[in-house]
């Protein structure tokens, strides 16, 4: 049996009774302890009492949409999040993605992959946490330092940036492999733990989210260029100290 799925505490939030009752049976089937919510405000009790490892969590919903949540969520937390849409609207997946979130998966989904999904984000989360490298505890690149322990960007005139979990891993492979070529499918399964669809532009927006948190022009980047036809590159080179 796998120990980790018998610790993992997940929190589906969905209006939709349904889907929160065959996500509880079919996630708890699976050896995972689970709560629902059908509201922000249900989703926040469920956080004040709980700790909840991920959340899955629908967009459209009463009250504060899964958006809001997810916004209000990242202003404090980096608990990993994977998002429902409903269709096939690239609009929401994109916004999701800009707001934080983890991975997305669209409405009707089957709940075999949903629970694929969340055991690659938990897989990348352990492996984040077992393997983040401790001989250095800060890495500077360009104007910018990372404390790796706080996960935290801190520019030279001082201004500080919180990371969220999928933020700080895309930047941790561009810092492993500064002055590299990186392509958007070893990014994309790096990240996510998958094959890249032709179609899914999720990791040019992760990608425009970090550039924005490290003030590189998104029209002209300096630091993280794209090499057309290529993937993208660190431009700089990386120190470790501590």
């Amino acid at each position: 049996m796998d120990t980790r799925t018998t610790q993992t505490h997940i929190l589906v939030v969905d209006d939709d009774r349904e889907i929160t009752q065959l996500l509880d049976a079919y996630l708890t089937r699976n050896q995972f302890r689970v709560s629902s919510a059908h509201n922000g405000e249900q989703m926040m009790a469920r956080l004040d009492r709980n700790e909840i490892d991920l959340i899955v969590l629908d967009i459209m919903m009463p009250g504060d949409d899964g958006f809001t949540l997810c916004k209000k969520l990242r202003a404090h937390s980096d608990i990993p999040i994977i998002m429902l849409t409903a269709g096939s609207d690239e609009t929401d997946r994109i916004i999701g993605l800009e707001l934080g979130a983890d991975d997305y998966m669209t409405k009707p989904f089957n709940p075999r992959e949903l629970l694929a999904r969340i055991k690659a984000v938990m897989r990348r989360l352990e492996d984040r946490q077992q393997n983040a490298p401790p001989r250095a505890e800060q890495l500077s690149f360009g104007v910018w330092t990372l404390d790796v322990q706080k996960r935290q960007l801190r520019h030279d005139r001082g201004e500080v940036i919180a990371l969220n979990g999928a933020d700080y891993d895309l930047l941790q492979i561009f810092l492993q492999h500064p002055g590299e070529i990186i392509s958007r499918e070893s990014l994309f399964q790096r990240l996510k733990g998958r094959e890249l669809s032709p179609y899914d532009r999720s990791i040019d927006v992760q990608i425009s989210r970090l550039r924005h948190k490290l003030n590189d022009d998104g029209r002209s980047p300096q630091l993280i260029r794209t090499v057309r036809g290529q993937g993208y590159i660190l431009t700089t080179d990386v120190e470790a100290a501590g």
